[in-house]
């Protein structure tokens, strides 16, 4: 009866054993994709009246700040009055406060006919863009989504207009001697219903309001798929995601428009194509698969993805030639700023592979495959004997030092630490602020933070841009004004390559990296094992005196406050939710 009993009970701690362990294909059932709810619709009256053509001619403006219900009413004394006289056009100029996605919607009142009116709606990421003509020097554009319209208005009724990314809307009333009423100039604000799980906030407000910046940047972009940008480039660009994923981890957690959009690429570029026909867009996608598996811990969708993945590794492979070197086809490139760079764009190839197929390692290893595990391994140790020529610009560098090409400590020190802010972009820069956190460089790394990013703040932006250059700032005007004399119109101005001048993107996914980045190494969140079931907090303050936060996975998310003691010691408070195992360095 005692050996029974004994029995009885060993295998009971034996289930409770083995419970304490959790199946890799499980994980994902334990720890489910955070859905979203609607894209919904919000209506949202002008902040403040930019500019007028006339004051005498635009009468009781300042009506249209009045937040009111999108109701056509008869009572005409609480309408904004257009009036054109003597060959004249009025104009004005309003400001929604913020970058939006979406749409306008005018209320009118009645006039003397019952005819519609003509006017004109241009859309403006800036003040410069709303007030601008097509084409020219300036170079706006209608690409993706349009912004410069003409249309009617209806007598006592109203008319929506607009799909695209904005925050500054101009009005041009078009007809010869008549009135145009406006009761209301709503913007239509489209946006997906996503809770903010994680946040991040410190007693240096600077870098508190780059966090939230960064993360309503990619908010805007999550609409049917993620997209890169809400005004031009409303496409699945897979290697512009990887920051964007990033980002999306740290403050939305595992939210299904990642698999979604990876889906979407997948579908559209069968092997052995290279997807958006960049070889190393193919590459930053294999990375993400492996990062949206690290925080959603989601076996099945993994294990999904295996034949695409293991056959777009058998192809990189063939470009690897008999010393190691990648010899890749297809478009060749990194980043715009060094697309015109063969050696900097080899270094970063070369880096990329060797980080592929290390992440080829470890998808294998957790699929079971253990005979593709070791030739993963042996690619790698095959492709680290061809050494690029060291880097000179801070892009290659900066993947060199990620792939272990360099020592991350000497890149920093010969490259990266030198004229911080030159030679960054908003893409790459992510990749530099890594590369610097690996070297043990996060003054360094927040100091452009603080410095490069924060300057888009200083010029008005509410919205990270698609490209930013600091010595754009000299003498720069703030896109939310109306250029004064002598200053220089920063959107109008600037920009290479596909954004030049007002065609340039000021929201853009890909520039969100610190957001993602100060939850890592500030906050301090590492992931370690599959699903966030084992997690590091190792919190990098550097001048902070305090830092707080949250950091979302599939079990809920990890509270976290670090406070400086007098010492210089960091005094951690740290809440996980339960089936998280967390380590703590400080």
């Amino acid at each position: 009866m005692n050996k029974r009993v004994n029995y009885i009970l060993l295998f009971a701690f034996c289930g409770i054993l083995y419970s304490c362990f959790p199946d890799k294909k499980n994980i994902s059932e334990k720890n489910p994709v955070v859905y979203s709810k609607n894209i919904e619709r919000t209506v949202i009256s002008p902040a403040r009246i930019v500019w007028l053509s006339d004051s005498s001619n635009v009468i009781n403006a300042n009506l249209l700040l009045n937040k009111r219900n999108s109701q056509a009413d008869l009572f005409n004394n609480t309408f904004c009055k257009l009036v054109n006289r003597n060959g004249k056009q009025t104009s004005i100029l309003v400001d929604y406060g913020k970058e939006l996605h979406g749409g306008l919607q005018i209320v009118t009142g009645r006039w003397e006919t019952t005819s519609p009116l003509n006017i004109r709606v241009r859309f403006g990421e800036s003040v410069s863009e709303a007030m601008s003509e097509l084409g020219g020097e300036k170079n706006a554009t209608n690409d993706h989504a349009i912004r410069d319209w003409k249309l009617k208005v209806p007598w006592l009724g109203s008319v929506e207009i607009g799909n695209t990314g904005f925050r500054f809307v101009r009005i041009d009333f078009l007809d010869e001697d008549a009135e145009l009423l406006i009761k209301e100039l709503n913007a239509i604000f489209v946006l997906r219903d996503i809770p903010y799980l994680g946040s991040f906030k410190s007693n240096d407000e600077r870098l508190n309001k780059i966090w939230e910046t960064g993360a309503y940047t990619v908010h805007l972009n999550m609409q049917e798929y993620l997209w890169d940008g809400i005004k031009r480039d409303r496409l699945v660009w897979v290697g512009d995601m990887y920051p964007e994923v990033k980002t999306i981890l740290s403050v939305f957690g595992c939210n299904e428009l990642i698999p979604k959009s990876l889906d979407l690429i997948k579908e559209k570029t069968p092997l052995p194509q290279w997807m958006n026909g960049i070889s190393s867009y193919s590459m930053w996608w294999l990375l993400i698969q492996y990062q949206w598996y690290l925080n959603s811990g989601d076996w099945e969708y993994l294990n999904s993805q295996s034949e695409y993945i293991f056959g777009l590794l058998e192809q990189m492979e063939e470009y690897i030639d008999e010393n190691g070197c990648e010899k890749l086809n297809g478009n060749r490139f990194l980043d715009w700023p060094t697309s015109e760079d063969e050696t900097a764009i080899h270094a970063g190839l070369q880096s990329m592979m060797v980080m592929s197929f290390t992440a080829g390692n470890k998808i294998a290893t957790e699929l079971g495959k253990a005979d593709k595990a070791q030739h993963y391994t042996n690619i790698v140790n095959k492709l680290i004997m061809c050494k690029p020529d060291s880097a000179s610009r801070k892009a290659a560098g900066a993947l060199m030092a990620l792939s272990g090409l360099e020592d991350p400590v000497e890149i920093n020190e010969k490259l990266l630490s030198i004229n911080q802010l030159n030679d960054i972009s908003t893409f790459y820069g992510y990749y530099v602020l890594d590369a610097m956190a690996l070297a043990g460089n996060y003054d360094g790394a927040l100091n452009i933070i603080r410095n490069y990013w924060g300057a888009m703040l200083d010029l008005g932006a509410t919205t990270f841009w698609e490209d930013f250059d600091i010595k754009w700032t000299k003498n720069a005007a703030c896109i939310d004004e109306m250029l004064p004399e002598g200053k220089t119109d920063v959107h109008a101005t600037y920009g290479n390559y596909c954004y030049k001048g007002l065609r340039h993107s000021l929201c853009h996914g890909w520039a969100s990296g610190p957001t993602a980045w100060l939850s890592e190494y500030v906050l301090g969140v590492k992931v370690l094992e599959p699903g966030c079931t084992k997690v590091k907090i190792e919190p990098h303050l550097g001048n902070l005196q305090w830092v707080e936060g949250n950091y979302p996975t599939p079990f809920g998310v990890i509270k976290i406050r670090h406070e400086k003691r007098n010492d210089g010691t960091i005094n951690s408070k740290i809440t996980a939710p339960k089936g998280i195992v967390w380590e703590y360095n400080d």
